[in-house]
């Protein structure tokens, strides 16, 4: 089996690629974060993509989606410490074969990486329950400008990275705090990190 890792903590990186390869015959290549894994999956061909959450320069979940769009073939497989339902319901929209938490043993981890192989989606039923039970509510429109806003970033700004005019922007921003019934971008985005929906 030929894995690519995507994880920005070098510690927790290379530590699991060691027992990765300590506990079975798999190939394990690293990349540093979300960008770093786009280029290595447009230079070489994997069977799994295992990628964190939280990455700097393209999230996990961006990642996964855009892997589903070029390689259609590839398993992807979210490894986290965060087993918030947004982020659960997300992966599962996005076609993630798996989702895993980091504190599993090593034994279990190559036992699902196998099961997801074989063509089996392995979600444990508490983490499939929790994501079920609470609705995003949120645009994909809306959580870009919430998570640029996140940033500090100014409505101007915001707009220039999305493309839009910046009343549009505006729009998308109050849309959000209404829906999360916050009092401002700050909190709304503060609300929707929590929740898993940035």
């Amino acid at each position: 089996m030929k894995i690519l890792l995507a994880e920005d903590q070098t510690m927790v990186r290379t530590a699991l690629a060691s027992l990765l390869r300590l506990e079975s015959d798999y190939h394990v290549d690293e990349a540093v974060d979300g960008a770093d894994a786009q280029k290595k999956l447009q230079e070489a061909d994997y069977d799994v993509l295992l990628s964190d959450i939280e990455m700097p320069n393209l999230s996990g979940l961006e990642l996964v989606q855009w892997a589903q769009q070029q390689q259609p073939n590839l398993r992807s497989v979210i490894i986290t410490t965060f087993n918030r339902a947004g982020y659960i319901k997300r992966a599962i929209d996005s076609g993630v074969r798996g989702f895993l938490l980091k504190d599993a043993p090593i034994n279990e981890l190559i036992a699902s990486l196998q099961r997801v192989c074989l063509g089996e989606q392995v979600i444990s039923n508490d983490l499939l329950l929790q994501a079920l039970g609470e609705r995003d509510p949120l645009t994909e429109k809306e959580r870009k400008a919430l998570r640029l806003a996140s940033q500090g970033l100014s409505t101007q700004a915001i707009a220039e990275q999305l493309f839009i005019a910046p009343g549009t922007a505006r729009n998308y921003l109050s849309e959000a705090i209404n829906k999360l019934h916050a009092s401002n971008r700050t909190e709304a985005a503060r609300i929707a990190h929590q929740k898993g929906w940035l």
